[in-house]
């Protein structure tokens, strides 16, 4: 029952992928493929040359071949016997002494959690409204890559060509010519590339003084806003009373009043517009005044749980954000890294002698490279233009194969002595066939304990070019970048702590799965050290 569903959802996830892809839709990971092959040009190439798949003018491959590849899989799964996919009693017995280990099992679990929450995408973290309800219509914006102008909910001016601005219409829903219902993500800001407006505290009259929620009398600036929101008065209070300097903005951000007031009375005022500024005073509600949280702005002000960093993004959705780069990335760079260093380490394992000797001395050769310095080298080169995600990714990938070879080379030199592969050549196998078919089988355990070592290298690696400045572009969200930003600004605590602990977190977690993968696959349940 479980193959047959396994198999069928496979199935059915990539019938949805070329559906989605073919009529504009956006679907939830689902869609991944597709998306990083917009992202990069080499992942795609003009329709022309296959005119049944072009899409937009172009032939996204990658994602067709992802979505071919996630049917294969399922037709495998359910056409393969039951007990052809059993797992050896071998492994079920490491899975079990894996299940033992309490730290290793309760990061996967928690590490699983992260990655269907990541997978979510725009459900859970984007700018855009899951659904719209406007004249008995239903507009679903965050699962379509056709942008909706504000002329389809009837803005008028500057909102009636640009994109919808939901979080405002959001504000808006249920008034008269206005949706009647806007449903917003649970973080309803983008990652990148989206300032949150400046969060305000409302502020309350209590005997004539101007207090805080909790009652006591407000000292500090207050301000008085325009029905936009924009700032039209900044004051000073002190004990809840008018004292220090105030002052005023036109609605075209020029400074145009200023005054002076000592124990709530007047002392001195100037308009620049005209003599008496009874009339621009009256622009705003006199007594409706609020705290303007300037970014960067702290936790639990404004809707934004872990506060703003120093370009207004909401943190929640920049981590959010670098969590899914993070998980694109590994997902990416583990294939990539273990089809080469799995074939190369087994050769010289396996042929051993002089291809065995040329090989390891060229790896010693790349090994010297140092790393940070071709990336400096390279980010002089390249233009702007094309640097980003490939790049990046690429350079990772030439050196991070190198260090697991000499593991599987050792495995290797110590697998081909063993019974079954001599009768495998006594059967006439050649040596590819032993190599994949034979032995590599019996590194699996190998593979699997290195495999969590590896996503937490590829993580730090990202995060600390991020943090140097040779990383990622400005339009992903990077932990090492928001890290950066916290260090610089350390006045503003919540920055700093939040990267560092979403950072040490997935390192922890990822770094618990792997030791209890490689003591669930050791054959000697504890080791002693006897002096």
């Amino acid at each position: 029952m479980t193959k047959n569903l396994t198999g069928l959802l496979l199935i059915l996830a990539a019938l949805l992928g070329v559906l989605g892809e073919l009529h504009g839709w956006l679907l939830p990971t689902i869609s991944w493929p597709f998306t990083l092959s917009r992202e990069f040009e080499c992942l795609q190439y003009p329709g022309w040359y296959t005119p049944w798949l072009e899409v937009d003018g172009r032939c996204h491959w990658f994602g067709w071949l992802c979505m071919a590849l996630l049917a294969l899989l399922g037709c495998i799964i359910l056409l393969r016997s039951r007990d052809s996919l059993r797992l050896p009693p071998e492994y079920r017995k490491r899975l079990q002494r894996f299940a033992s280990i309490r730290r290793g099992k309760w990061s996967l679990i928690l590490l699983g959690l992260l990655l269907v929450l990541a997978g979510l995408d725009q459900s859970i973290v984007g700018k855009r409204a899951l659904a719209v309800e406007y004249k008995g219509r239903w507009y679903f914006p965050a699962f379509t890559r056709a942008v909706l102008p504000g002329s389809t909910f009837d803005l008028m001016g500057d909102d009636e060509r640009a994109e919808t601005d939901y979080r405002a219409l959001a504000q808006e829903q249920g008034c008269p010519g206005r949706p009647s219902l806007v449903l917003m993500p649970p973080v309803p800001y983008e990652p990148v590339a989206d300032v949150a407006p400046f969060p305000t505290e409302p502020l309350e009259w209590r005997g004539g003084l101007l207090c805080r929620h909790n009652g006591q009398p407000y000292n500090g600036l207050a301000c008085r806003l325009y029905p936009d929101g924009q700032v039209h008065l900044r004051l000073r209070y002190r004990n809840g009373r008018l004292d220090g300097q105030a002052t005023g903005w036109a609605r075209d951000r020029r400074e145009v009043y200023s005054a002076h007031y000592a124990a709530g009375k007047l002392r001195s005022s100037s308009y620049a517009d005209a003599a008496d500024p009874t009339d621009f005073l009256a622009q705003s509600d006199p007594h409706r005044l609020y705290i303007v949280y300037y970014h960067p702005a702290p936790p639990l002000t404004g809707g934004h749980l872990l506060g703003t960093n120093s370009q207004g993004a909401d943190i929640l959705a920049y981590l959010y954000g670098g969590l899914q780069v993070n998980i694109k990335a590994a997902l990416l760079y583990l294939p990539v890294i273990y089809a080469i260093g799995l074939t190369v380490g087994m050769l010289m394992g396996y042929f051993g002698g002089r291809f065995d000797l040329v090989v390891q001395r060229g790896i010693e050769i790349l090994s010297q490279l140092p790393f940070l310095f071709v990336v400096m080298i390279l980010s002089d080169l390249v233009p702007q233009e094309l640097r980003g995600f490939v790049l990046i990714l690429g350079l990772l990938c030439l050196f991070g194969w190198m260090p697991m070879t000499y593991l599987i080379r050792t495995a290797t030199m110590k697998e081909k002595t063993r019974d079954y592969v001599a009768a495998a050549r006594v059967m006439g196998a050649g040596p590819m066939h032993i190599l994949f078919r034979h032995i590599l089988p019996n590194l699996t355990g190998i593979i699997v304990t290195l495999v969590p070592f590896s996503v937490a290298a590829v993580v730090l690696s990202l995060t600390s070019l991020d943090y140097l400045g040779f990383g990622l572009p400005d339009t992903y969200a990077g932990w090492g970048r928001l890290l950066n930003d916290g260090l610089s600004k350390l006045s503003s605590p919540w920055i700093v702590s939040s990267a560092f602990g979403a950072l040490v977190a997935t390192l922890l977690m990822v770094t618990f799965i792997g030791e209890a993968f490689r003591e669930a696959s050791d054959p000697r349940r504890r080791t002693y050290y006897e002096s």
